[in-house]
């Protein structure tokens, strides 16, 4: 008798525990992809597809202490494309940052702005 509860109890458990290709990470894909840092932030115009401008973007990446790393180009571009992503952008050109500096609220801050796009159709005209 025991061992029919425990049965039970298995399948219960196994029904609610979720499969491994539930827990597997969704892979995102992008209209277009900066190889170097694996998300659609360019440091330069795009002119060969038409496109609308959805807004400029900007982030500040801090360091958590004094002798942590200075922040890297590409934490920094994941930190314009998630604004620009919350925009509904297909992609973020003319990428710039600067060098970190120390601020009242941390050990140092790295600026950064761009320019938040969607690509147009070509039905879609321009703005």
């Amino acid at each position: 008798m025991k061992s029919g509860r425990y049965i039970a109890a298995l399948l219960v458990i196994s029904a609610l525990t979720p499969s491994t290709a539930a827990i597997a990470k969704e892979q995102k894909t992008y209209v277009i992809v900066n190889e170097d840092v694996g998300v659609p932030v360019f440091p330069n115009d795009i002119t060969d597809r038409p496109y609308t401008v959805v807004g400029e973007v900007k982030a500040g990446v801090r360091k958590a202490t004094i002798f942590s790393k200075e922040a890297s180009q590409k934490k920094i571009y994941r930190e314009l494309w998630e604004r620009a992503e919350k925009l509904g952008a297909d992609a973020v050109v003319k990428a710039q940052y600067g060098d970190s500096h120390v601020s009242a609220m941390s050990w140092g801050k790295t600026n950064a702005t761009g320019v938040a796009i969607k690509f147009t159709t070509p039905e879609t005209p321009a703005k």
